[in-house]
């Protein structure tokens, strides 16, 4: 994945991309070609220790400090659900730690602005909060580092 500038040049170029579609079928199906587009985390890195807990479907999230910058990998059992995971990598990824810890849900307006909260079930709600809890928690622990 290529960085876009600053966070929040990154989501609304998500927005852009989201809003072009009329109907939640072909936002859907964005979602999913978007997932095919995903860092996939090294089949030796799908371990327990990288799988996030909080996640209805399975997903593995790792990540690794590159030249003062977070570097994410991921992969799920689910078509949406790496979608989901995939859109967080893009607007979170190549970003030092220092960025990463202070986003919080409410700062991620794509994820409201293109729909997708409220398209979500609950249980894949809760595993998007799940999702970038572990990314925060990954940023945390390279913040000394950086």
């Amino acid at each position: 994945m290529t960085q876009v500038g600053t966070i929040d040049q990154a989501q609304d170029e998500v927005i852009d991309e989201f809003l072009f579609f009329k109907d939640w079928q072909d936002r859907y199906e964005h979602l999913i070609e978007l997932g095919k587009d995903l860092p996939l985390i090294a089949p030796e890195r799908k371990t327990d220790d990288n799988l996030i807990r909080g996640c209805q479907s399975r997903v593995w999230l790792f990540a690794e400090l590159k030249d003062g910058s977070i570097h994410f990998s991921a992969d799920s059992d689910s078509m949406i659900t790496k979608g989901i995971v995939s859109l967080l990598v893009r607007i979170l990824d190549m970003r030092r730690p220092a960025e990463v810890i202070k986003i919080s849900l409410a700062d991620l307006y794509s994820i409201e602005r293109i729909g997708l909260r409220e398209h979500l079930f609950t249980t894949r709600s809760n595993g998007l909060v799940a999702m970038l809890d572990q990314m925060k928690r990954y940023a945390v622990a390279y913040s000394t580092q950086a």
